[in-house]
């Protein structure tokens, strides 16, 4: 993560393979004035390369299977080559293909046409179709979605300004064969969550997980 140095510039940021990164998921429990609390996060870490100093960073979030669906979104990109959300759009979503990364106006207009596609199916009867238009009328039709796009369009603006020129020159595509390529311990845990899943697509992710490696005696 690169950061300010003295005051002015960046300093390099750092590059490590992505094998070598150590990720965990941790659940905390306290007891206040209000009762007992439970905190759920992930973090993810590595040493830096030359050192022996140990770089971490943690964040919470609402519920343990939400931290290992964190990570589950990073290693999807790493490991099985995922570059739009196309490729992994879910068919209940109300974004369609080609549609910018974001909410929007664009996403309430495919809404607005999958709910008359569902009450031509029967799927939904007037009374919700009613309430839908309510609601939407209420709410401005598409006025929140424009200004989600202008908050989009002003977070990007500025966004793109703060990367370091390597971060730049780092993320330009490299020509396949120069991709590398992972070890034969990453393929075969990999196909081992495949299969599991496969077979019970019901099964919690952090079960699967455990049984993958547990099939491939692999220590965590």
């Amino acid at each position: 993560m690169p950061e300010k140095k003295n005051g002015e510039g960046y300093e390099a940021p750092v590059f490590v393979p992505w094998e070598s990164l150590r990720v965990w998921i941790f659940e905390t429990r306290g007891v206040t004035q209000y009762g007992v609390q439970q905190q759920y996060g992930m973090g993810i870490g590595y040493v830096l390369p030359g050192t022996n100093q140990w770089v971490k960073t943690e964040f919470m979030t609402p519920a343990l299977p939400l931290a290992l669906a964190e990570w589950e979104a990073l290693r999807g990109y790493m490991e099985y080559e995922i570059n739009t959300l196309d490729e992994i759009q879910s068919p209940l979503s109300i974004r369609e293909e080609g549609d910018p990364p974001w909410e929007g106006a664009h996403t309430i207009r495919n809404a607005h046409r999958r709910l008359h596609r569902r009450r031509r199916n029967g799927e939904v009867g007037w009374c919700y179709t009613l309430g839908w238009y309510l609601y939407h009328l209420l709410t401005f039709w598409t006025l929140p979605g424009y200004l989600a796009e202008l908050e989009t369009w002003l977070l990007r603006r500025s966004g793109t300004k703060s990367l370091p020129p390597e971060m730049v020159e780092w993320s330009k595509p490299l020509p396949k064969e120069q991709w590398a390529k992972p070890s034969e311990e990453l393929v075969r845990l990999s196909e081992e969550v495949r299969r599991i899943r496969q077979r019970d697509p019901q099964q919690s992710i952090e079960e699967v997980f455990a049984e993958a490696y547990r099939n491939q005696e692999v220590v965590a």
